[in-house]
C-alpha cells in the first residue's frame, strides 16, 4: 500500500527511489511490484535512465468515503486505546472496514492477519492508564491552535495554578497523556491528569515556525535524564542481588551496573548515578540485604537510619 499511494501521490519513480523512500532493498520493490500486477493494479515500468515504475493514467486506489474525521483517525489506526481516548474510537473502528473494503483481497487477507497477530499495550506493567477528564477538551484546542486556559496541579508550591497555554502538541508515554504548550516564556510539558480545569478560549494563535513535536519530546527527555542524576554512589551486590539489580531500578542505573568488578567473596562492586540520598535509599532498600551502600557516607547513614527505625517497628 506504501509503494502504491507513493506512485499516485509522486507519479513516475525508479525502483531505487521507491527503495529509498519506503528504506526497503531493490530486491524487495521488485517483489512487491509483482505483488500487485498479480493483485491486478495496473502498474508498469520503463527501462533507461528516464524509466521507472508508473500507474496507468487515471488509476486511483477506491479509498473513497471517508469522513474528516476518519481520515484523521488513519494515523491513530495503530493505536486503538488512544484513539478511543481522544474519542476517535468508532471513526477508527470505520475507516479500518472502508480500508479493508478498498484493499485488493490479496492484501486484504494479509492486513486481516496483521490485526490478528500484533497488539499494541501502551502502559508498562504495574501501572495502569490514568484518567485525563479533560483530554478530549485539550485535544480540540492543540487541533485548532486555540489558546487554552488550565487550572493546573504540579508538585511544587503554590501547587495549584492557572496559566493560559498555546497548545502546541500530544504525547502518550507509558499509558501517561502529556499537553507539550507554550507558555508566557517557554515551552514546557504539562501531564494531563494533573488538569483540574479546563477551558478552550476563542483566540487562536500561531504555532512557532518550524517547531517539530517528535523532535522537541527527544530533546525533552534527553535533557530530563542529564539533570535527573546529581550524583554517583558506589554499592555492593550479591550475586543474586546483581541478577535481580535490572528490573528493581530505572534503565540508566541498570546500564551503570554493567561495568562492575568482582570481590573476592563474589559481590560485584558497581558505580551507579542516584537522583538524591532519599530518592537512592528507597530503591536500595528494595533489595534488601543483597546490597551494601559502601558511599558516599551521607548514603550510608541514611540507609543505616533507615534499617533502625525499621527494626524497631518489627523487632522486640
Amino acid at each position: 500500500m506504501s509503494l502504491l499511494l507513493l506512485l499516485q501521490t509522486k507519479g513516475r519513480m525508479t525502483a531505487q527511489a521507491l527503495a529509498d523512500e519506503l528504506e526497503v532493498s531493490v530486491r524487495t520493490i521488485y517483489r512487491d511490484v509483482e505483488s500487485l500486477h498479480a493483485a491486478g493494479v495496473p502498474l508498469y515500468g520503463d527501462a533507461g535512465p528516464s524509466g521507472g515504475y508508473q500507474l496507468l493514467d487515471g488509476y486511483r486506489t477506491r479509498l473513497t468515503g471517508l469522513t474528516e474525521q476518519e481520515a484523521e483517525s488513519l494515523f491513530l489506526a495503530g493505536l486503538p486505546g488512544a484513539a478511543a481516548d481522544l474519542g476517535l474510537g468508532d471513526a477508527v473502528s470505520a475507516a479500518q472496514l472502508k480500508l479493508m473494503a478498498a484493499l485488493p483481497s490479496s492484501m486484504r487477507d494479509r492486513a486481516s492477519r496483521m490485526a490478528e497477530r500484533f497488539h499494541l499495550d501502551a502502559p508498562a506493567w504495574y501501572y495502569e492508564a490514568e484518567p485525563a477528564p479533560f483530554l478530549g477538551l485539550v485535544a480540540d484546542a492543540v487541533w485548532r491552535s486555540r489558546l487554552l486556559e488550565v487550572s493546573y496541579r504540579r508538585w511544587r508550591a503554590p501547587e495549584e495554578v492557572t496559566r493560559v497555554l498555546r497548545p502546541l502538541g500530544l504525547v502518550l508515554k507509558a499509558g501517561r497523556w502529556y499537553l507539550v504548550a507554550l507558555g508566557s516564556s517557554r515551552i514546557s510539558t504539562y501531564r494531563v491528569s494533573q488538569i483540574q480545569a479546563a477551558t478552550v478560549l476563542e483566540e487562536s494563535f500561531e504555532r512557532p515556525s518550524g517547531f517539530d513535536l517528535a523532535a522537541h519530546w527527544a530533546a525533552s527527555l534527553e535533557d530530563f535524564q542529564a539533570r535527573q542524576f546529581t550524583g554517583e554512589a558506589v554499592i555492593r551486590l550479591s550475586r543474586r542481588g546483581f541478577e535481580s539489580f535490572p528490573s528493581n531500578v530505572v534503565p540508566a542505573v541498570a546500564r551503570a551496573a554493567e561495568e562492575s568488578a568482582v570481590d573476592d567473596d563474589g559481590w560485584v562492586r558497581v558505580t551507579i548515578p542516584i537522583e538524591s540520598i532519599g530518592h537512592a535509599t528507597g530503591m536500595l532498600l528494595r533489595m534488601g540485604g543483597e546490597v551494601e551502600v559502601l558511599a558516599p557516607d551521607e548514603l550510608r547513614s541514611h540507609v543505616a537510619e533507615v534499617v533502625r527505625r525499621l527494626a524497631s517497628l518489627y523487632l522486640p
